[in-house]
């Protein structure tokens, strides 16, 4: 087994969570899951508030993820880096690029927060799992954080020229998006070049905000709303919040 020398890789993953196991978070793959810890955003519906937040040290080590990946090796066939935020990371290229070398294809789910640590990463990536919360101009009603439409848009951009295989989705709700601005939100995509996109149904589970899960409707969007959006993109679905996956 390979001896890691983590002192002369400097700076380590901090890691907030592992999945052993996952058949549904790499597009038809089986992979491993890890969560990395911190994310600057506090949207209503986020169902992992527990990574938001950066702890001084790392819930679990980075060296004992890698011992357990080279274990793994040939059960699994990827690995996914997601969060909280894993760009937020400074340590995200060197993971990326250590867990590579077992062999493993590598997933990464962002919200294309951090576009320029996005772009370093995308060479070593083979499938990116990215959100589009709202319309660019709107991001502040879902995130709280003021001109955050700005980097999403880069990042789409960046993600959209790299090749990468993708999967470009948005959660609705309809107290954040109407069926004006869901439309909105899903030609601005289409015009990007966006060609496969998936609309994620509100789920309860896991969410703090009480006013969110209030106003949840079951079945939204509607068909009639679908029906308009679907032939703007090459793959379009819609995951319902009964439905099993991402």
């Amino acid at each position: 087994m390979r001896s890691w020398n983590l002192k002369e890789q400097g700076r380590q993953l901090r890691v907030g969570g592992y999945t052993p196991f996952s058949a549904s978070e790499y597009p038809g793959l089986l992979s491993a899951v890890i969560f990395v810890q911190g994310c600057p955003w506090r949207c209503g519906y986020c169902q992992n508030t527990h990574l938001q937040e950066r702890t001084r040290d790392s819930p679990i080590a980075w060296k004992d993820i890698l011992t357990t990946l080279e274990r793994r090796a040939g059960m699994l066939d990827a690995v996914v880096f997601c969060g909280g935020e894993p760009t937020m990371d400074p340590a995200l290229h060197s993971a990326i690029s250590q867990v590579r070398a077992m062999g493993f294809k590598i997933g990464l789910e962002t919200a294309c927060i951090y576009p320029e640590r996005l772009k370093s990463v995308l060479p070593l990536v083979d499938w990116v799992g990215f959100d589009v919360k709202t319309t660019f101009a709107r991001y502040a009603d879902v995130t709280g954080v003021p001109d955050s439409g700005a980097p999403v848009r880069e990042s789409v951009a960046a993600i959209l020229a790299s090749g990468v295989d993708y999967e470009c989705r948005t959660t609705v709700h309809p107290a954040q998006l109407s069926p004006a601005l869901l439309a909105e939100l899903a030609r601005a995509l289409a015009a990007m070049g966006v060609e496969n996109y998936v609309l994620q149904e509100f789920r309860a589970t896991g969410c703090a905000d009480e006013g969110l899960v209030a106003g949840a409707q079951a079945g939204y969007p509607g068909e009639a709303l679908l029906a308009g959006i679907a032939p703007l993109f090459d793959r379009f679905n819609v995951r319902r919040a009964g439905q099993a996956g991402r």
